[in-house]
């Protein structure tokens, strides 16, 4: 699924200045909702969209060394401007929506994007 398809799903806005030809061009292959790092970094592959409520620059860190390609922050947070230039800086896209966690994923989930959990790991 293209990220543009993400947005319009979630009826998201973009934070870090893409425009829509940008975001055409970057490919989402799975989706993981989750505000526990540690459960990003044990399931989550490349080009993957994280969803989650959190906004500090932790996630932008957690979403480099997993090579996660954008986050999609939840319940219309917005993190601080130094959370956004760090995700600029890193190459990470960052949206926001004003769906809860639940709802997103299930959109997302509806619209044919999978995700990986931990009964896919057994």
């Amino acid at each position: 699924m293209k990220l543009s398809h993400v947005k319009a799903t979630l009826g998201a806005e973009v934070l870090t200045g893409e425009t829509e030809s940008v975001l055409d061009e970057i490919d989402i292959f799975t989706a993981c909702g989750c505000d526990l790092m540690s459960d990003v970094l044990a399931f989550v592959k490349d080009q993957t969209l994280l969803l989650t409520g959190l906004i500090n620059p932790q996630v932008i860190r957690t979403a480099e060394m997993m090579d996660i390609v954008a986050i999609c922050f939840v319940r219309g947070k917005v993190p601080p401007r130094e959370v956004i230039d760090l995700a600029v800086d890193r190459g990470i896209t960052l949206i926001t929506t004003n769906y809860p966690l639940y709802m997103a994923c299930g959109m997302l989930y509806e619209k044919g994007l999978g995700g990986r959990g931990c009964a896919e790991t057994l």
